[in-house]
């Protein structure tokens, strides 16, 4: 076979070509500090970039539900404390008031404050969090009490809002209206919770001055209470759960990101090293290709 000078300088211009490419990828991945720029470079680190990064995507997910969780547990649990100190003190009046020594006067004063706290908790009632009621169900754009203290919806102690944060990991994250202000049953409207129905007895105990029947109030008062701790008890599980998660899932992306440079990021002392290296051999077939094409067309001239 003939061997031609544009064969030979075709075939030089190829290889140093094909020179210049290596060196442009190690080039590029030491600027970016990634062994890969489209999948094509690697498809195996590109699979498994894709999966790394779609888990900890996930990941980022189930963090952001625990903080919402743990944030709307939060405003129930100050809630049921606001509802636990009205209890307390409700029950110390009416201590004061079931004892022979209350005068008129004093009955009627600890009456009116009964009577404020009946209101307020119809004002726990229908706390919210981020613009929903906390105690409605799934019903979280209606409120849960009216003024008068019956309920304004129904709600049934099975609404649990569910929340995922984890794979095939889910908790209930609210408390039912029914279960905390009717003593474990179903909230029902137009009807009154048994915790209103109490506290109206009791301040119609008082209203009347029978000592008998303010005793009884505080029967009554002592149920309720005993009801309350053991929602503040679940609430308070739920929140322990909810911590112990929220730091499993910080070790799990701490974990996972890890892996996602294992896989995807150049070690950059070797990477120098090649590069250097396949410089070098573009020098020389620079070089190379110099000695070869010598002649011009001016020599031609000369």
């Amino acid at each position: 076979m003939r061997i031609t000078n544009n064969m030979i300088v075709n075939n030089m211009i190829n290889h140093i070509g094909k020179n210049l490419a290596r060196m442009d990828k190690y080039q590029q991945m030491l600027a970016t500090g990634k062994k890969i720029t489209v999948p094509s470079d690697d498809p195996v680190v590109a699979a498994r970039a894709l999966k790394l990064r779609t888990d900890v995507a996930q990941i980022e997910q189930y963090k952001t539900n625990v903080k919402d969780a743990i944030s709307w547990l939060e405003i129930t649990e100050s809630a049921l404390r606001n509802v636990g100190d009205i209890l307390q003190r409700a029950r110390e009046l009416a201590v004061q008031a079931s004892s022979g020594t209350a005068t008129e006067e004093d009955t009627r004063k600890i009456q009116q404050e009964v009577e404020q706290l009946r209101n307020q908790l119809i004002k726990l009632g229908n706390s919210t969090y981020a613009g929903r009621y906390i105690f409605s169900g799934f019903k979280t754009n209606t409120k849960l009490l009216n003024d008068d203290g019956t309920f304004a919806i129904d709600v049934a102690n099975t609404e649990e809002i569910i929340y995922q944060i984890g794979i095939s990991d889910n908790i209930n994250i609210n408390v039912t209206g029914g279960d905390l202000f009717n003593a474990g049953s179903d909230a029902t409207a137009p009807l009154k919770g048994k915790l209103f129905e109490d506290f109206d007895n009791y301040i119609a105990a008082l209203n009347s001055g029978d000592h008998s029947l303010i005793s009884d109030a505080i029967t009554a008062i002592d149920e309720n209470f005993s009801h309350l701790l053991r929602i503040r008890a679940d609430v308070g599980a739920r929140y322990n759960r909810l911590e112990l998660t929220s730091d499993r899932l910080d070790i799990d992306s701490l974990n996972f990101i890890k892996l996602m440079s294992e896989n995807e990021d150049v070690d950059q002392a070797e990477n120098i090293l090649l590069l250097k290296s396949e410089e070098n051999v573009y020098r020389a077939s620079l070089s190379g290709g110099a000695r070869i094409i010598q002649t011009s067309l001016v020599d031609f001239l000369r």
